[in-house]
């Protein structure tokens, strides 16, 4: 049954137009009155729902019945991820949504290729929390992870935050592997870089900070792979 987040308090007998971007795709999908939909709205569980009018450009729906259903992986994931160059920073925002990852902040590292600031920084957070929103929809998740604004890894670590374990993937020698470490159930905050991997004054700022380096074998792995194959071990059960 097609998916489709819709970002409004839902209830059950709920008469409403869709999303414009949820009303495209079932337009595209060239679902008629009576076809049954799946909706959600990110806090949790997902709703029944009937189409029950198409417009030129907007699409009724009446909700149905809510399920409390949740797809979530049982360890919370924030990933601090170095921002990668063309369509890798989409792909890694996709693929950490379907493994379950619970937030990600694009990191401005100092070996990043592209450099976000003002509205070309709007324009691409908005973008990925896109990305994010249509990989939730296809594999099932009923909660969107939040894409946070890019930061430099000094403007992360002054920030306030939960507790939780911190992790930075490193290639340094004698660094321990994710089996060792791997030890809890606590949130955890895992700092990948970009391309080129973080600076060795970053990598020593994230040490001073608390983070514990962490490596995930003898191979170096792509910037938007190392991430993804720690989220598998994690998040996959």
């Amino acid at each position: 049954m097609p998916r489709f987040h819709c970002p409004a308090p839902l209830h059950t007998g709920l008469a409403l137009s869709l999303p414009a971007g949820a009303a495209r795709h079932v337009q595209v999908l060239r679902l008629q009155p009576g076809d049954a939909i799946t909706l959600f709205n990110g806090e949790g569980g997902e709703f029944d729902a009937t189409v029950t009018r198409m417009g030129r450009s907007d699409v009724d729906v009446e909700v149905g019945v809510h399920h409390p259903v949740e797809r979530e992986a049982a360890r919370s994931v924030h990933l601090l991820a170095g921002i990668t160059a063309n369509d890798r920073m989409d792909w890694l925002v996709e693929k950490a949504t379907e493994l379950g990852v619970a937030s990600i902040t694009p990191l401005v590292a100092e070996r990043s290729v592209l450099k976000l600031k003002g509205e070309r920084a709007d324009k691409k957070l908005a973008h990925w929390q896109g990305v994010a929103v249509a990989a939730a929809e296809q594999c099932g998740r009923n909660r969107v992870p939040a894409i946070h604004p890019a930061v430099s890894l000094k403007e992360w670590l002054v920030q306030p935050t939960a507790d939780a374990d911190r992790w930075v993937l490193s290639l340094a020698q004698g660094t321990q592997a994710l089996g060792a470490v791997n030890t809890s159930t606590r949130p955890v905050v895992v700092l990948s870089g970009p391309e080129g991997g973080l600076s060795p004054a970053e990598e020593a700022a994230a040490l001073a900070a608390g983070f514990q380096p962490v490596t995930l074998g003898s191979r170096v792995l792509r910037a938007e792979t190392a991430p993804l194959a720690l989220l598998s071990a994690l998040t996959v059960l």
